[in-house]
């Protein structure tokens, strides 16, 4: 039923019917989760494998999937290939313990595996451990430089990245490698940011500005976990991770717990990121940003998009926000299309259905479906035929 309603509208959408309606189905599919859909019923269960790969002597290890089906695509001493994908896309998780293993990553994957792409989803070990680093783009780029250099995979050099979260950064400075740069057709970004001090604002207070004005929204906890996390790399007493391994524990337990008892135990560089961690007022942001750790300091700048020249970027941007995100402010989406060339870029701003990265969509049969999430679902529809089109020669 929810495919009928979107095809609804994709007949009014234009000149590639038979793409629109795939687009349908790949939504569809999306939004059943594991559950059962039409895409599922349709096409073969596609092929999960582990990779190893080595860029420039770095070894790397990612999940590598690919379409199914009974004709075979096999090229010489590379990957044997079930069926011959369309395109490549290296899709990048965002700071999740699970990594690649997630299992909204693996139904995404298997998604787009289905749709015809050859999905490479890298292993970031940085990310399991929520820690988020400026070398994390050099491995994204590592691995769009495999995958886009396997013909079978990407045939006349077809490919692009999806990245979420707090990895459409990293994925977008990997794309300004000057390895990789005029390789990389195509980024996906959903949730992402462009001024990571500003992002780290909303994620510790709740409050973001746009259009000159001030806006609230109680924000996620993960925001300010990954602060945490991230900040182990800069601290030196080896009892700091246990401390923020108990503080989270002990607010996942109960929301309100005291953790001033353990923040005395923490060194003087942790109590710095402890006190923004849990700072609410937007006024003392600043102040306490600036004692975090140097070191800490200069690699948020590194990745901080705000402060790069986004200007060589050559792939083009589409970027999904929810406006109701409470990790990362729509508005990041925005200005980070801003950034770039003008043309260069298409945000997808989503009402309901879609909070920072998670999907969800009401009941068929209540007006909400077809006040809200209807529109919401044919805007995701559109996403996803732009990145259908991908596949596409000259796309």
């Amino acid at each position: 039923m929810l495919t009928l309603a979107i095809a609804l509208l994709v007949t009014l959408a234009g000149c590639a019917p038979v793409r629109h309606y795939e687009a349908a189905r790949v939504l569809q599919d999306f939004a059943a989760g594991a559950a059962d859909s039409r895409l599922k019923r349709t096409t073969p269960a596609p092929l999960r494998q582990p990779l190893d790969y080595t860029v420039a002597g770095r070894a790397h290890h990612a999940d590598l999937y690919l379409p199914a089906a009974l004709d075979g695509c096999v090229a010489p001493g590379q990957v044997s290939v079930p069926h011959c994908p369309r395109a490549a896309l290296v899709a990048v998780p965002g700071a999740v313990p699970q990594g690649k293993d997630d299992p909204r990553m693996v139904a995404f994957a298997t998604t787009l595996a289905r749709a015809g792409f050859a999905v490479m989803v890298p292993d970031l070990t940085g990310y399991r451990q929520l820690r988020i680093r400026p070398s994390d783009a050099r491995e994204i780029a590592d691995a769009f430089a495999w995958i886009s250099r396997q013909p079978e995979l990407a045939p006349d050099g077809r490919a692009g990245m999806f990245a979420f979260s707090y990895s459409v950064a990293p994925a977008v400075l990997a794309a300004l490698e000057d390895d990789i740069r005029e390789q990389v057709h195509f980024i996906v970004g959903l949730g992402g940011y462009h001024d990571l001090p500003r992002a780290m604002l909303f994620f510790t207070t709740g409050w973001f500005e746009h259009e000159g004005a001030w806006q609230f929204i109680t924000p996620d906890d993960t925001g300010r976990m990954v602060l945490a996390y991230s900040s182990l790399d800069y601290l030196a007493p080896a009892p700091d991770r246990a401390v923020f391994d108990r503080m989270v524990a002990q607010r996942m337990d109960d929301p309100q717990a005291d953790l001033a008892p353990l923040a005395a135990r923490l060194s003087q560089g942790a109590q710095a990121v402890y006190a923004l961690a849990l700072n609410n007022d937007p006024a003392r942001f600043a102040e306490l940003f600036a004692r975090l750790p140097r070191g800490m300091r200069e690699h948020i700048d590194q990745l901080d998009l705000a402060r790069h020249d986004l200007t060589p970027l050559q792939a083009r941007l589409i970027l999904v926000h929810g406006r109701n995100d409470n990790l990362i402010p729509y508005t990041e989406s925005l200005a980070l299309a801003g950034a770039v060339p003008a043309g260069q870029a298409r945000v997808f701003l989503i009402r309901s259905v879609l909070g920072h990265v998670d999907l969800g969509v009401s009941d068929l049969f209540t007006w909400r479906f077809w006040r809200e999430d209807l529109p919401d679902l044919w805007r995701l529809w559109r996403v996803i035929d732009l990145l259908l089109a991908e596949r596409e020669d000259g796309a």
